[in-house]
């Protein structure tokens, strides 16, 4: 009799141990209720005005349509004379080690003169794929980026950082 309730309480053990474990569909579930309990609470004119704000920055160069930002910044290994006004942001890290690779796998694969800036005021490190003294010039790289960059682009949409 003893050894039957011992099984039967190790057996419910085993069970309760194995029902209890997440899931990613249980992070994923709960990540996008508070996705949408945030933006409930947000309101729809505040997110509309934040949407608006992220695109503010869109200024017509050429005839086209660009994203561009006005910052102070920082090159990270190099000199101060590399960085050009007009810099062509391709990917936003907030590990400087990362930002490292992926401009080194610029200049080897894509053979641009990759670099990386840090902007203060996002504090994030930048990596630039190139850099223009011309806006027009700079703006012609971003409208046509896939006809001059093959891999991936790390952030949303290229932009032009305008350095101050």
């Amino acid at each position: 009799m003893k050894n039957i309730v011992l099984l039967l309480a190790v057996l419910a053990a085993i069970l309760g141990l194995a029902s209890c474990h997440t899931t990613e569909a249980n992070y994923k579930a709960a990540y996008d209720k508070a996705v949408e309990k945030t933006r409930e609470n947000m309101g729809e004119d505040n997110y509309a005005h934040m949407q608006a704000a992220r695109m503010a920055y869109t200024e017509v160069v050429n005839g086209d349509s660009v994203r561009l930002l006005r910052s102070f910044c920082n090159i990270v290994d190099g000199k101060p004379t590399d960085v050009k006004k007009y810099s062509i942001v391709v990917a936003m890290f907030d590990q400087v080690i990362n930002a490292r690779s992926y401009r080194d796998r610029l200049h080897t694969k894509e053979g641009f003169d990759s670099y990386i800036v840090y902007t203060a005021k996002d504090k994030k490190y930048c990596v630039v794929a190139q850099g223009y003294d011309n806006k027009g010039q700079a703006a012609a790289f971003v409208t046509h980026i896939d006809e001059y960059m093959h891999m991936r682009v790390l952030v949303p949409r290229a932009w032009i950082l305008e350095k101050l």
